[in-house]
């Protein structure tokens, strides 16, 4: 009912290997590199690297150039950009049915007292709160040089006074895609919740993921009853698949059941689809909502202080690691290693071994490593095993795709760009027998 953002406007997109999550928005969209100035700088100005444009520091307006442009890239569509005609109405979100705290209002509010409770579609929150005064600060995030500070705004979330979608003639529709994520249904039941204060009637669910759009899979009512206690429990009410119809079939599918707001509960492959879903019912003038739900427990995600399912991913990897710690301690040289989910990051190895306090090596794919050499991470394997008579490693799944991609290349074989299978199957059973055999040589 508010002016619901589609999918395309979310910028969903997980951050590219060897980015920091950190390098908020400087190393993904300037891109300039962090060295120094001298290397930096070529006739006064700062090239970036990819697609981006160079940024002229000698311009005087750069810094207003900046934030316009930053503004533009993070620009949420509205519904009015495809609609001209659209009518705003009054939210039915009723925040007075909250409980006075001033004493004065003790009875209730008055019928003309304005609550504010309500976010201003002008309110911004500020991306970076610390000013960096030289490029040599640790962390330091710099667009030119001289660490000048640009402040970067993003749109504040929250429930708006006015509403472009009147509750009665709303047919909501959620669906989760992907695999499961601790709290999905955490996710559905308050979607469903938070419709019906809207006023909503008609929500349905869409099992299985987008192949529950084919004709031969009813879609399943939801309601607060229906939904009330399905946090207790794990997994997805509705289900999960990957893949499905056609995005042309997913519409027709839409357009036959009448949803005209979709929320999508997915990762990257299952915002791609959502972003493809709204472009076709943009190009079919339909008015439709595509609301995108990031979910991941990689913690992945720009523009979010935490993803679901993160802290449950840490705690549980905590068991793992727990357990090599016990078995590598207990063994004559013994090497435990424990690997992590983190296919592009390496928040839960990071956040996992910080909590645990066992592990001695943590390898995540964001801060390259090599495994050889004096600084190598066998040299510091083989110290560790001399000194302390053993050692816990926890390393992300992604972690070393350069080192593999070396040893591939040196082999006249392609690089391999990482997915979900060749991950997990194929390339650690080249690479575990090679680190294996040197690990051997240590007397582990």
């Amino acid at each position: 009912m508010d002016a619901l953002s589609p999918a395309n406007g979310l910028k969903l997109q997980l951050p590219a290997l060897n980015s920091r999550h950190a390098r908020t928005f400087f190393t993904q969209f300037v891109a300039v590199p962090r060295r120094r100035s001298s290397s930096v700088l070529k006739n006064g100005r700062v090239r970036a690297l990819a697609k981006n444009p160079g940024i002229d520091f000698c311009d005087p307006e750069w810094k207003s150039k900046f934030q316009k442009d930053f503004e533009k890239r993070f620009y949420i569509p509205h519904i009015t950009d495809i609609f001209d005609g659209a009518v705003a109405i009054p939210s039915t979100f009723c925040l007075k049915s909250r409980t006075p705290v001033n004493e004065d209002f003790a009875d209730g509010y008055p019928s003309d007292e304005k609550w504010h409770g309500y976010i201003n579609n002008s309110d911004r929150v500020l991306l970076k709160v610390i000013y960096y005064s030289s490029p040599t600060s640790a962390g330091a995030e710099c667009i030119d040089p001289d660490c000048t500070w640009v402040e970067q705004w993003v749109h504040r979330a929250g429930p708006r006074e006015k509403i472009y979608f009147k509750p009665e003639t709303v047919n909501a529709a959620i669906v989760t895609c992907g695999g499961l994520c601790p709290g999905l249904n955490d996710v559905i039941r308050q979607i469903v919740i938070t419709l019906e204060i809207y006023g909503v009637k008609n929500i349905v669910g869409i099992p299985f993921g987008y192949r529950g759009f084919s004709e031969e899979i009813a879609e399943m009512p939801l309601s607060r009853k229906v939904v009330q206690n399905i946090h207790l429990s794990g997994g997805s009410l509705l289900g999960v698949s990957r893949g499905g119809p056609s995005v042309a079939e997913i519409v027709d599918s839409m357009e036959k059941r009448g949803i005209n707001m979709l929320f999508v509960l997915g990762g990257n492959g299952t915002h791609a689809g959502a972003n493809a879903i709204h472009n076709e019912c943009r190009k079919r003038r339909m008015k439709v909502a595509i609301v995108g739900v990031p979910k991941t427990i990689d913690n992945d995600i720009l523009h979010m202080d935490k993803t679901f399912g993160f802290d449950t991913a840490v705690e549980e990897s905590q068991r793992a690691i727990n357990s090599a710690y016990i078995e590598a301690h207990s063994a004559y040289r013994g090497i435990g290693i424990v690997k992590l989910m983190g296919r592009s990051s390496g928040f839960i190895t990071m956040q996992a071994s910080l909590a645990s306090g066992q592990i001695d090596i943590c390898l995540i794919p964001e801060v390259p490593f090599h495994l050889h050499g004096p600084h190598g991470v066998l040299s510091h394997l083989k110290y560790l095993l001399e000194k302390k008579g053993s050692a816990v490693v926890c390393v992300a799944e992604g972690a070393g795709q350069m080192q593999v991609n070396i040893l591939l290349k040196g082999n006249g074989i392609p690089e391999v760009v990482y997915g979900r299978k060749e991950m997990g199957y194929l390339i650690p059973a080249v690479w575990d027998r090679l680190i294996g055999c040197t690990v051997r040589t240590m007397g582990a």
